[in-house]
């Protein structure tokens, strides 16, 4: 009851009378008529232990000065918006310079922004002001401990402009002074209440009165929560009609402070149109264009490709396609290895063999010999170098799962390698085999799916790709696996493989002899020119090893 009663004495003593008393509408018709107090309880919103009064219909207010909390007596939601209903219920301050900011109390006057005193402390005080009447105050106290009281709902500073060529909009009342101290208070400026969490509310509470305005111009804070909330509230508004304006430090009042109001001025003149995302204009793209072109970021193990690709660069997507038992797995490992000799880091996402199967496969090859087929032969000591060789460089991932598997799980995967192990390279033995236990929707459909998803991800995050794809099972004539020549339509599932692949390159070997197989380039985002024959391989019974070759075209 004490608390209460103080909390009833500080609203007086703050100019309110017994009917000035900050009562939602139909709070204040219940307590002027019938009904009675019955008790006072804690309060759910700022915590009192006695300071809100329940009445015998059931509703309650809170009479904290800082609070003012109700509750309908029939259990509908609270009204809890203007608290305070009079010009006399708020606090009172006094215009200042605020030295610091380099604001004037002019600016400050003409804004209603003034310093008082709240429950004995300091207090920065903020009026929104509609019909020349105060709806509501924010107040700011010491390590930017926020209060509000009343109607603080849209842009503030508002009063002061109708319409006009353009207006700016700030992330705070700090900023929106600075920009008027720049401008000598002649130009509209407004801020948003309560930081860029309520930006689009509060630009959209106002959205009428904006489009008055033949510029709108958003200068919130440098920092990605700021730029990001600028790019949401234009978005609300007309194409071409709202500007961002890039400020020279971190705020408004930081470019005031540290540069002067003329920088300010120059980024309200040089705030360029919004843009949706994933338009770009042409005069941005130097920084684009304007830097070293490679030919490749790394180079195959085998010149003929090299010759026809000129190499391999991260951004792309690079499709291994062949039949049955032609060696697809063993040209990407190839890859992958010479890869990891020459300091890259690699992903190896294998689908259709255990971990332990893939990393003796990587050991074998750095090693020059089939070191599953040595058995318990193996020097112990031999085995660990070997090992050492491959794994303790810590460049080399490989994932753990069998059969197919969600697209959005792989896409999560591929992030983490990427952003949390440094992968640059990822392998992906297969892409067929990814759908091959999903029951619902089309195969065609699905890994149409997939590869957009890697399309996007190949360009996000700037890796490389390698993928191993199946063929369809030809209508006529002699199979894949007899050596027969591979076309972009043998591609099977989707077209969206050679659609969205940068390269596909084609491995053609007659599995009834024992001769090469053939390199094939079927498709060349990069040099367009250079499909066809890019030379052969040979596979070493020896040692498990592909052998670059040479090949003339018609050895089938």
């Amino acid at each position: 009851m004490l608390n209460f009663i103080k909390g009833v004495k500080q609203l007086m003593a703050n100019g309110a009378s017994n009917m000035d008393l900050a009562f939602p509408k139909d709070a204040y018709q219940k307590v002027g008529s019938k009904s009675v107090c019955v008790g006072h309880e804690p309060c759910p919103s700022c915590g009192s232990t006695d300071n809100l009064a329940r009445y015998d219909d059931g509703h309650a207010f809170c009479f904290s000065v800082d609070c003012n909390h109700y509750e309908r007596g029939d259990g509908s939601a609270p009204d809890n918006g203007a608290k305070l209903s009079t010009r006399d219920s708020f606090f009172k301050g006094q215009y200042h310079d605020l030295s610091k900011r380099k604001i004037s109390a002019k600016t400050c006057r003409k804004f209603s922004y003034s310093i008082g005193e709240y429950q004995g402390v300091r207090a920065h005080i903020a009026n929104f002001i509609r019909e020349g009447q105060v709806v509501g105050q924010k107040l700011r106290l010491k390590n930017k401990d926020f209060r509000t009281l009343g109607d603080c709902s849209g842009l503030w500073g508002k009063h002061l402009w109708s319409t006009g060529k353009k207006i700016v909009i700030t992330e705070g009342e700090i900023d929106a002074l600075s920009v008027a101290e720049s401008q000598n208070c002649k130009w509209p400026v407004v801020s948003i209440p309560n930081g860029v969490g309520s930006a689009t509310k509060a630009v959209a509470k106002d959205l009428e009165w904006l489009l008055g305005f033949e510029e709108i111009i958003l200068m919130f804070d440098m920092d990605s929560q700021g730029q990001s909330a600028a790019g949401k509230v234009a978005e609300l508004l007309p194409p071409g009609r709202c500007k961002i304006a890039t400020t020279a430090r971190k705020d408004a009042n930081a470019s005031l402070i540290e540069v002067g109001g003329s920088s300010i001025v120059d980024s309200i003149w040089r705030a360029r149109v919004h843009r949706p995302d994933g338009i770009v204009a042409g005069e941005d793209t130097w920084d684009l264009v304007n830097c070293p072109m490679t030919a490749s970021d790394h180079e195959y193990p085998w010149r003929g490709l090299n010759e026809k690709t000129l190499g391999a660069r991260k951004g792309e997507i690079v499709t291994f396609c062949a039949g049955t038992g032609a060696g697809k797995s063993t040209a990407v490992k190839e890859i992958a290895s010479y890869f990891l000799s020459k300091g890259e880091t690699v992903g190896y996402v294998a689908l259709e063999e255990s971990v332990r199967q893939a990393a003796i496969d990587f050991m074998s090859i750095h090693a020059n010999k089939m070191l599953h087929l040595e058995g318990n032969n193996l020097d112990e000591k031999y085995f660990r170098d070997v090992w050492e060789s491959v794994f303790a460089t810590n460049r080399l991932y490989l994932y753990d799962h069998w059969g197919s598997m969600d697209s959005n799980i792989l896409s999560n995967r591929i992030r983490y390698l990427n952003r949390s192990c440094g992968v640059d390279w990822i392998v992906l033995d297969h892409l067929s085999i990814m759908v091959s236990g999903v029951e619902s929707g089309d195969e065609r459909r699905l890994i149409d799916n997939i590869m957009t998803q890697l399309r996007s991800l190949a360009e996000e995050l700037n890796i490389g790709m390698f993928i191993v794809s199946h063929l369809k099972r030809p209508q006529q004539g002699k199979g894949h696996e007899d050596g027969r020549q591979i076309s972009l339509a043998d591609l099977r599932g989707s077209g969206s493989i050679a659609q969205l692949s940068d390269f596909v390159i084609g491995l053609e070997r007659n599995q009834q002899e024992d001769g090469e197989t053939i390199v094939r380039v079927l498709k060349a985002r990069y040099k367009g020119s250079s499909t066809g024959l890019a030379g052969g391989l040979y596979y070493d019974t020896g040692t498990g090893r592909l052998r670059e070759c040479k090949y003339t075209e018609g050895a089938f």
